[in-house]
């Protein structure tokens, strides 16, 4: 991920991103009525929203329908360059999140497993051997009360 740069959002370029929030798949034809333009502007703005960098639309899958069943954040503790290692960490198939982090670990990186064996390779075979990493501690969900993607806009 590139380091951020402010976007001015202006009200309706919020209801936008607040309603896609709500349903990403809702068609132009009713998301600019919705937020007060027009079909072909609202396609305008969403595409200039995407562009940007402002928001993604995409499909959120649920990784324990999926056979997915373990699920776990790793604490990495680590030595020289940060930033090469969490993109090192970003390429692996199993790593869904990372940053670079203050703190007792010096990334955190969400990963997604078929089982605990999967976790038990990833960890010890995988992310424990590149070059840098210091520790790897892993933190299994035993339960996921919430997910979210709404936070809004300011």
């Amino acid at each position: 991920m590139n380091e951020s740069h402010e976007v001015q959002l202006d009200e309706v370029d919020k209801a936008i991103v607040r309603e896609l929030q709500m349903d990403g798949r809702l068609p132009y034809a009713k998301l600019g009525p919705r937020v007060g333009l027009s079909q072909a502007a609202v396609r305008q703005r969403v595409q200039r929203l995407v562009g940007s960098g402002v928001m993604q639309v995409v499909a959120v899958t649920n990784p324990l329908v999926l056979g997915f069943d373990v699920q776990a954040m790793l604490g990495i503790s680590a030595d020289g360059d940060l930033r090469e290692l969490a993109s090192t960490l970003a390429k692996l198939e199993e790593v869904d999140y990372v940053v670079v982090c203050a703190g007792r670990f010096d990334l955190l990186a969400e990963v997604v497993c078929e089982d605990p064996g999967h976790l038990l390779d990833l960890v010890n075979d995988v992310i424990r051997a590149l070059p840098g990493v210091r520790n790897a501690e892993a933190f299994t969900y035993l339960h996921l009360e919430k997910q979210s993607y709404s936070w809004g806009t300011r």
